[in-house]
């Protein structure tokens, strides 16, 4: 079956990463359009519809031109678009370090083994806890990074559970827990954090505090 060429893109740009592993490292960010989920504190609502279809090879030079060495594909749900897979796998191609954000409603059985994996698991308040594909959690490598957006304090133990109910710690380098922007305070999280010393990180939206909700940042 021969693969889409052409993908539907938001926008492409160059900022500083804004969360995760490589968080305050240049990076180019390709943002897919479209979404299927419809989380309640969603900060990229612009990418849910509208956006350009660029040729696969068009997207990957365009990344060129910024001559970066982290490279993220985010949406939207980038894996909603089938043709996320092989755009993933020629920016893999390219010798770039390549992330991939995604809902974890979308399976990521097909997506290239180079790519670090940044699975949102949906917590209770987002609204969108029913989609979770735990499918995706017997996919996870050491290389990839679980995230929950956190609302409240039920949040915070729904995903304290899910932390040892799956053994996240043990699959992957990462689990990050990240409040909720202007919903959870972030002293209050961190707080909770150190009280019941979870194997977490304490997340921050980086670009956030340097750039507010901008699009292109």
């Amino acid at each position: 079956m021969n693969q889409p060429s052409t993908v539907r893109i938001t926008e492409i740009f160059y900022s500083l990463q804004g969360e995760a592993r490589t968080v305050g490292c240049p990076t180019a960010f390709v943002r897919l359009t479209g979404c299927p989920l419809r989380c309640v504190y969603c900060d990229t609502e612009y990418a849910f519809q509208g956006g350009d279809l660029i040729p696969i090879p068009e997207v990957v030079a365009r990344v060129a031109a910024f001559n970066p060495r982290y490279v993220t594909v985010t949406g939207g749900e980038p894996l909603a678009q089938p043709s996320c897979i092989p755009l993933l796998h020629e920016l893999c191609d390219s010798g770039y370090e390549v992330s991939l954000e995604t809902s974890g409603a979308m399976s990521t059985a097909d997506v290239d083994a180079r790519v670090s994996v940044v699975l949102d698991l949906k917590t209770p308040a987002s609204g969108e806890s029913a989609r979770n594909d735990y499918e995706n959690i017997y996919r996870l490598k050491m290389a990839d990074q679980v995230k929950f957006v956190l609302c409240d304090r039920k949040d915070y133990e729904w995903a304290r559970f899910k932390l040892d109910e799956l053994k996240l710690q043990d699959r992957v380098s990462e689990v990050l827990f990240s409040p909720s922007f202007g919903e959870q305070d972030e002293t209050e999280l961190a707080n909770w954090i150190i009280e019941d010393n979870l194997p977490v990180r304490l997340q921050l939206q980086l670009h956030k505090l340097l750039w507010q909700d901008a699009a292109g940042h």
